[in-house]
């Protein structure tokens, strides 16, 4: 099964979709094609570990809270991410992960990107037989 594939929207904007066999996957899947925009993550090594925490009212809002806390990282600590172990909490809406990356050095990584945020616009995360897909779009 495919992680992640772009779909075409806007110039300011990217689409993609995420897939999953499980929740966690998929969350763990939009958060790697998110980083895919940013740079290139298979040259992203897990040098550092950043536990993260979020809390939604939805899945919707737990994806928007997620994605936009890991743009967080880039912004504040100039960080990039390409490993993601996501467990999540139904009940609570609530998102806890471990995530590993390193800082972004423009000698070592291809940078693409600059993704300004998350956003809730046409935002859909189902589940279709056994797979879980999200459709996000990042604001760019």
């Amino acid at each position: 099964m495919k992680k992640f594939e772009f779909l075409g929207f806007a110039t300011a904007d990217i689409c993609f979709k995420a897939y999953g066999k499980t929740l966690e996957e998929v969350f763990a899947n939009a958060a790697l094609a998110m980083f895919e925009v940013i740079i290139e993550t298979e040259n992203v090594e897990s040098i550092v570990v950043k536990e993260i925490k979020v809390q939604g009212e939805d899945l919707k809002s737990l994806m928007f809270e997620w994605l936009n806390e890991l743009l967080f990282y880039v912004d504040a600590e100039g960080l990039a991410f390409s490993k993601f172990d996501v467990r999540i909490d139904e009940n609570q809406m609530r998102l806890s992960a471990k995530v590993s990356g390193e800082p972004i050095d423009q000698a070592k990584h291809v940078i693409k990107t600059d993704v300004k945020a998350c956003t809730y616009h046409s935002m859909e995360i189902k589940q279709m037989d056994e797979t879980w897909i999200a459709q996000v779009i990042l604001d760019i």
